[in-house]
C-alpha cells in the first residue's frame, strides 16, 4: 500500500515533470508552472526546502515561459581615464 505524497514531495514531482517538459518544449509548461506557483503560494515554507537545482528549473521555466532572460552580471568598462590623464580634447 502506497503512502500519499506529502505535499514537498509533491511539489518536487511537479518540479520534475517541468524539468522535462523544458527538455521537450512541452506545451503544458504553463499549467505546470501554475500548479507549482499555487503549491508555493500556499504554503511558503516549502520554498525553503528546495534544493538549488529544483529552484534552478523553476526560474528556467519562467524564463522560457515569459520570454526573459537575467542578466549575469555588470561589465565595468576597463576604458574609463584617470582624473590625471585626462586632457582637454576629452573634455
Amino acid at each position: 500500500m502506497n503512502s500519499p505524497l506529502s505535499v514537498a514531495d509533491q511539489l518536487r514531482e511537479q518540479i520534475a515533470q517541468l524539468q522535462n517538459a523544458l527538455v521537450a518544449s512541452n506545451p503544458g509548461m504553463p499549467t505546470m508552472l501554475r500548479t507549482i506557483h499555487t503549491a508555493l503560494r500556499n504554503d511558503k515554507d516549502i520554498v525553503t526546502i528546495l534544493s538549488p537545482e529544483e529552484i534552478g528549473t523553476v526560474v528556467a521555466g519562467l524564463m522560457k515561459q515569459t520570454n526573459t532572460v537575467i542578466a549575469a552580471g555588470i561589465v565595468k568598462s576597463s576604458s574609463k581615464k584617470s582624473g590625471k590623464n585626462i586632457s582637454v580634447d576629452d573634455l
